[in-house]
């Protein structure tokens, strides 16, 4: 049933969005689409899967979202909990069963994101084969720094991926590495999914992922991008 203006709801949610760069309007989240296993080294550092398999996916709600220069707390249910420098490509035009050569034209622009994982309760969920998100969902889960328009910026294809740690660097890579470059996924995934303004997708993580510690500061770079900055707080009770 739509929701109108005499509609009674029973309590507000509050709505996620993140600051479009250069710009006083938000970008609105409406889904979180994440690629599993998109750079071989990463493949052949967890040891799982095969470099030649399609690419999958899995979700985070869209409260995962933590804006930059956010302190969160190390989260419960976990003794592993690790970092992943990503690419997001926010979708700003949606659509079905998208060409890889057209598949551009949906992106509104591109951000930096952190896929935060309980890497112990991945693992468990995967040897058990029950879905990730114990493992990948979580509150605060997904870090993300503000949209860069395309129409600004260009197309990120290419270009390095880092994170560093208390300043000393965890993961390199370079966006060229990807298995499945953005246009792939974004056709692969609108096969699965009707896409939709409002979309976000974290393109996966190259090799070099770890654990955090309470009072870590965790540096995310991607190409020319302003850099995304977290602290990893005390853990909750």
């Amino acid at each position: 049933m739509p929701i109108t203006a005499s509609t009674e709801l029973l309590f507000e949610v509050p709505a996620t969005s993140l600051p479009v760069a250069g710009s006083a309007a938000r970008f609105p989240v409406r889904r979180i689409y994440c690629v599993g296993r998109n750079y071989v080294d990463h493949i052949r550092e967890m040891k799982e899967g095969d470099e030649r398999d399609p690419p999958f996916f899995f979700q985070k709600p869209t409260d995962a979202i933590v804006q930059g220069g956010t302190a969160l707390p190390y989260p419960l249910d976990t003794q592993d909990f690790q970092f992943e420098i990503e690419l997001v490509a926010a979708v700003g035009r949606g659509g079905r069963a998208i060409a890889p050569g057209k598949a551009l034209d949906h992106v509104f622009g591109y951000a930096i994101g952190i896929d935060l994982t309980r890497r112990d309760r991945q693992r468990e969920a995967r040897d058990m084969s029950r879905p990730w998100e114990m493992g990948k969902s979580f509150d605060q889960s997904a870090p993300c720094g503000p949209i860069h328009p395309r129409a600004d910026i260009g197309d990120l294809l290419a270009g390095e991926i880092a994170l560093r740690v208390n300043g000393k660097e965890k993961q390199r890579g370079d966006l060229r590495q990807m298995i499945w470059n953005v246009p792939e996924i974004i056709a692969n995934l609108s096969m699965q999914y009707v896409l939709a303004p409002g979309d976000l997708i974290f393109t996966g993580t190259p090799a070099g992922v770890g654990p955090l510690q309470p009072g870590d500061r965790v540096e995310g770079m991607v190409g020319d991008l302003p850099p995304l900055t977290i602290t990893i707080g005390p853990r909750e009770i």
